[in-house]
């Protein structure tokens, strides 16, 4: 199924442990070839999420006070270190095939960083890359972490994470992405003002689509088949016949 299309769904506030068992199922169907390309857009409540190359010294508190913040911690699959997601932050979720597609993880990785950098020209934010280092930087402080696995069937899943108007103080708690010398910073910030989700949202998804070479689809058509994830929660009712494995 490669039909240049990408589905593109905005879930709102999310938990990430219900967003990833999401991202596994469209993966083994994307392989499958029984779903399109997707890309979900989403922010997550306080979590904390630690990479294959994450180290327990990254993490500057201990699970008891994250616990009492009721923020969740997570060991994931996706390359980088530890990281933080929550509110105001604009979280986006390939699942995608690069099987057609030329370069490897690397052409991928620089492809996402590309898709932050066009979306924040879009509010005249210049950002840029910093060589040796995974993300995109604005005045010397990481304004999006980027991490992302690419299964054995060229299918990716994780994604890039774009700080908007995240409460910055929850980096303080970790090194973040095991980079110390660096600040983080949000779009807010940069730009002095209020800017809400929605709206980046729908500039990252246009650049996606941009830097990929895909036509970005609104809405999800009813042929798309996922395995079960058991009950779905209201806030993916869009996808409620697909999780819900009512479909062949």
């Amino acid at each position: 199924m490669q039909d240049g299309k990408c589905h593109v769904l905005w879930l709102g506030r999310i938990d990430y442990g219900v967003a990833w068992d999401l991202q596994k199922a469209l993966a083994r169907a994307r392989a499958e070839e029984r779903a399109p390309d997707m890309l979900l857009l989403l922010e997550h409540p306080p979590t904390y999420t630690m990479g294959r190359r994450s180290g327990e010294a990254h993490l500057l508190v201990s699970r008891e006070a994250l616990d009492r913040q009721g923020a969740a911690l997570y060991h994931v699959d996706r390359g980088g270190d530890i990281t933080f997601h929550g509110p105001g932050q604009l979280v986006g979720y390939p699942v995608v095939s690069l099987m057609h597609r030329e370069g490897g993880a690397s052409r991928y990785l620089r492809d996402i960083e590309e898709t932050v950098i066009r979306a924040l020209s879009t509010f005249k934010v210049e950002s840029y890359r910093l060589p040796g280092l995974t993300g995109v930087w604005v005045d010397n402080e990481k304004i999006a972490a980027i991490g992302v696995k690419i299964n054995a069937r060229r299918v990716t899943t994780h994604g890039f994470a774009l700080n908007v108007s995240t409460d910055i103080h929850y980096f303080t708690q970790i090194i973040p992405c095991g980079i110390r010398d660096k600040g983080v910073t949000t779009l807010e910030r940069v730009l002095g003002r209020r800017i809400s989700l929605s709206e980046v949202a729908g500039v990252a998804a246009k650049a996606f689509g941009e830097v990929l070479g895909l036509e970005m689809i609104g809405e999800i058509g009813d042929d798309i088949a996922v395995k079960s994830l058991g009950e779905p929660t209201s806030v993916l009712s869009p996808l409620s016949a697909l999780i819900g494995g009512n479909h062949a």
